[in-house]
């Protein structure tokens, strides 16, 4: 009897020291509540936050639809912080550990919460795309993200006792030795700021560089730009291309223009020459596709007595700036001018040399 007299006090005595201290019974009854919190996290989720997703998509405001569904991870979130807070509440001893964990799962909360918001109010700032670009401000959105991670988890390290200041002056003597070694991405990355400023070119636009690329921009990153070339291959390009080049983005173009040189031959008559510039020059005139005005100049005129040929120099702008409809205005303006060629009876001229023999 004395043995599991000793038993039972040993095993009492065991329950009550429990772990660290803490009550075996009380462990036991602070999972329980934590386990509870988990299974009001599920219904919250399952039933709050859906209904309010429902709600507010009856709303046309994309404002609280965005926040919505942006706090719907946080939401989730809370209850196991207040569940955690709760059973460890429960537990009668005092311990640094659990009040630190407790301090750090809030601090989480809140930043977690603040990181989370930063996409909703993107939307009001996106109102201001006149003076800014979309992509500056999505720019501007990720640097906010960062940033509050950044000081999160600074502030969690230092509920942990570590002290981040020397961190960060570590952090500084490093950063000037990588700058030192690393100007091009520097360079890169103002270069990158100041064409989205300057609003050069967006995603989607259609740019020439001489000598470097040509094709439509697909993403501006902080190092290069993405430019899908026409040949659909991808190419890569460092930023400071852009600032230090020329760019001409050809989707802001008003109207094309149409810029040829029309040959005939010598033997055309001064008649027929006046002839053909009028008939051209008249089709352009009374032609939908093609607009003349003190910016859009029409010009049919004879440039110059060429080697073989006498040159009419052809200046004139379509209505369309859209490729492929720019592409069918001209190709039907050629067919008008081969048509009006032939009726004057006169011919184009292609580069002849004329060989002389003399006989002794």
């Amino acid at each position: 009897m004395n043995v599991f007299e000793n038993f039972k006090n040993l095993f009492l005595e065991v329950w009550k020291s429990g772990v660290s201290g803490i009550n075996i019974s009380e462990i036991i009854i602070a999972l329980i509540i934590f386990t509870f919190f988990l299974f009001l996290r599920g219904v919250f989720a399952k039933f709050i936050v859906k209904r309010l997703e429902n709600f507010v998509l009856k709303s046309s405001n994309k404002f609280d639809n965005s926040l919505v569904n942006s706090m719907e991870g946080p939401a989730k979130f809370f209850p196991i912080v207040i569940g955690f807070f709760v059973a460890t509440s429960y537990v009668s001893v005092e311990s640094n550990a659990i009040d630190t964990i407790n301090r750090s799962l809030i601090t989480i909360l809140i930043f977690w919460t603040f990181h989370q918001a930063v996409g909703p109010f993107s939307v009001v700032i996106k109102s201001i795309e006149g003076l800014l670009s979309k992509d500056l401000i999505n720019w501007i959105i990720n640097a906010i993200k960062v940033l509050i991670l950044i000081l999160g988890l600074a502030a969690v390290l230092e509920l942990w006792g570590i002290k981040i200041g020397p961190i960060i002056a570590g952090l500084g003597l490093f950063g000037v030795a990588v700058a030192l070694g690393a100007q091009d991405l520097f360079k890169n990355l103002i270069s990158g700021i100041l064409v989205l400023i300057e609003k050069r070119f967006q995603v989607g636009d259609w740019i020439f560089v001489e000598g470097v690329i040509e094709g439509t921009v697909e993403r501006i990153g902080f190092r290069s730009t993405v430019v899908r070339r026409f040949d659909k291959s991808l190419a890569t390009i460092p930023n400071f291309q852009f600032a230090e080049n020329a760019v001409v983005n050809n989707s802001l173009i008003t109207n094309r223009r149409v810029n040829w040189v029309i040959g005939l031959e010598y033997r055309t008559t001064a008649d027929q020459l006046k002839l053909i510039k009028d008939q051209i020059e008249n089709y352009i005139k009374n032609n939908k596709d093609f607009v003349v005005s003190e910016d859009t100049l029409l010009s049919v005129k004879i440039e110059q007595f060429a080697a073989s040929s006498i040159d009419i120099r052809l200046i004139c702008f379509t209505k369309t700036a859209e490729y492929l409809e720019w592409m069918k205005v001209k190709d039907a303006l050629a067919i008008e001018i081969k048509s009006i060629v032939e009726k004057n009876n006169a011919s184009f001229a292609f580069p002849s040399t004329s060989i002389y023999v003399e006989k002794n």
